[in-house]
């Protein structure tokens, strides 16, 4: 089983076959779709690579078991020091080949890092600060797409992180990541780490809104910001706690971060949500809806249907305007829905998705376009706050906000919502 990823696409021409087992990111798929690349599972992947296949270099052949020895080979940890030229070399790892981290002749090869990486295979590390639901499935979801080198899961709880860490790694043979997972209820556990998500934070409870949340929640970032900034300098930080737009405002400010370094998730959850509830139409399939979600993530959400396609076709000549509307509507109390049938806690499973999404956007520096809160500055002639806008990301955050052609009435929600967020914002100080 291999992991396709965005640079698997962008490798490919016309089709890309992949292996029947093989996984594939969420964001392979949508670059996929940008360039036309139509992507077919075929059983005969697991062999030589077929024309329009995922070229992947393979393994050169085991060496004699007179030349390795009688003890088995075992891999060195992340950090440890060179092994004498004398002793067996370790058994080489097909998800390396997939990064190219071995030369032609299959030595092995470690390219400069860059200068927040700090891993011995360049991966990045990533660190999921609470263990909570959707701490821990993020933190899975990260495990598997095994783009990093570390998981690191943090939770005051003592052994909490640790033994979710260590129940996650249990699945690396059955899910073939190579991810080292752990965790630990000390935020020195941050240390180097290239992606910090926050996910820590009280959950909703029915009839609570996001904002109900705002004092508690902002006590808990208050505590988590400050370890950040001192070991984690470099890092990229996703904030998932709510109220959304507030905990960016403030991680942004306790951090003293660039503002493009602390971004919100917020628009790849509610656009998938959208995408999913369209699907429920029977019309389209939810992955080929394409929708961007703006403004909050909550009361003030902007879903800007003049953008929404399914198939390349726009979604308003696939369904009647009613029937949107119902969509918009539903889409924007789709978190209270899941609560309240839910009783107790709120979603999980679809929030640790979108993070992963945005997480593997940040690491990859892919062209894709993703709906993020981020700090305005005026783009869409908004105020200068935090409010969800359309950007590319990249391993230095937000590397730019991209104008869409927003119809009129598009644009004055998404500068309401934007007004709204500020006061919010402003009522903190």
């Amino acid at each position: 089983m291999s992991v396709v990823t965005v640079k698997d696409v962008e490798l490919a021409s016309g089709v890309l076959r992949v292996g029947p087992r093989d996984v594939i990111t969420p964001l392979a798929h949508d670059r996929a779709k940008e360039l036309g690349i139509r992507i077919e599972r075929d059983a005969t992947v697991a062999g030589p690579p077929r024309e329009g296949a995922v070229a992947r270099p393979q393994p050169p052949p085991a060496a004699p078991a007179s030349h390795r020895g009688n003890k088995a080979t075992i891999p060195r940890a992340a950090g440890a020091p060179p092994q004498p030229a004398t002793r067996p070399a370790p058994e080489r790892s097909g998800a390396l080949y997939r990064r190219g981290a071995y030369g032609p002749h299959g030595d092995r090869t470690v390219r400069a890092p860059a200068a927040s990486t700090t891993t011995i295979d360049g991966r990045p590390r990533v660190a999921v600060v609470g263990a909570g639901h959707v701490g821990a499935s993020t933190a899975l979801r990260l495990a598997e797409s095994d783009r990093f080198a570390n998981v690191t899961m943090i939770d005051v709880v003592p052994g909490l992180a640790a033994g979710l860490a260590l129940d996650i790694w249990h699945s690396a043979a059955l899910r073939g990541f190579t991810s080292r997972v752990d965790g630990s209820d000390d935020l020195a556990a941050l240390e180097g780490a290239d992606v910090v998500v926050i996910t820590a934070g009280k959950p909703r409870k029915p009839g609570m809104s996001r904002t109900d949340l705002t004092a508690a929640n902002a006590e808990i970032v208050r505590a988590i910001a400050p370890a950040i900034a001192s070991r984690a300098p470099n890092a990229v930080v996703v904030v998932v706690t709510n109220p959304l737009e507030e905990m960016t405002h403030l991680v942004c400010t306790l951090t003293g971060f660039a503002p493009e370094r602390v971004v919100g998730m917020g628009g790849v959850l509610d656009a998938a949500r959208f995408r999913s509830l369209v699907g429920l139409s029977g019309r389209v399939r939810p992955e080929d809806v394409h929708a961007f979600v703006l403004g909050s993530h909550g009361a003030e959400m902007v879903i800007p249907l003049s953008q929404a396609t399914a198939n390349g076709v726009p979604l308003e000549r696939t369904l009647d305007r009613a029937t949107l509307d119902a969509i918009v509507q539903r889409t924007r109390e789709s978190g209270a829905e899941v609560t309240a049938l839910l009783q107790s806690g709120s979603a999980f499973f679809s929030p640790a998705t979108a993070i992963a999404a945005q997480v593997l956007a940040v690491v990859e520096g892919s062209a894709a376009i993703v709906p993020a809160c981020v700090r305005s500055r005026g783009a869409y002639g908004t105020v200068d706050t935090r409010v969800g806008l359309p950007v590319r990301l990249g391993r230095e955050g937000v590397r730019e906000v991209v104008s869409l052609p927003l119809e009129p009435e598009e644009l004055r929600e998404l500068r309401e919502a934007a007004r709204a967020i500020d006061a919010r914002i402003a009522s903190m100080r």
